[in-house]
């Protein structure tokens, strides 16, 4: 494996050396290891991760939600939130049965945007290495 210096990972990544250090700084990307000479170095796999977190951010994730997932910290207990989302849905549909037509169009949208959420969290799931 052929570790890459920081410019190397940002023009891999199609990113600035400045975003590469920021991201770092944030904690959303690990330096593999540092040459004599104190240059970080990177996993090839960063670029991929670049990826990822533009990804997540693009589709509403702050960086700093971003950077806790990727340390673990607040882990989720997604079959809990999956459960949330199913009651969130369920109540949604009742409440809209009654609402009228501005209120529908509202819901309507706001629904079109969660399903693009999961779309985007299916695809990344689907794409991401086993543990």
């Amino acid at each position: 494996m052929t570790l890459m210096r920081i410019g190397e990972l940002a023009a891999a990544a199609g990113v600035s050396n400045r975003t590469v250090d920021f991201y770092t700084s944030l904690g959303l990307l690990t330096p593999a290891s540092r040459t004599t000479g104190g240059f970080r170095l990177y996993d090839p796999a960063a670029v991929e991760q670049i990826a990822t977190v533009q990804h997540l951010e693009s589709s509403g994730m702050a960086l700093d939600d971003i950077a806790a997932q990727l340390r673990g910290a607040g882990a989720t207990d997604l079959t809990g939130v999956l459960t949330r989302l199913d009651q969130d849905l369920a109540a949604l549909r009742a409440l809209a049965e009654n609402a009228g037509d501005t209120a529908q169009g509202l819901a309507a949208t706001l629904a079109v945007r969660a399903n693009q959420l999961l779309t985007t969290a299916m695809e990344l799931l689907s794409t991401m290495p086993p543990p």
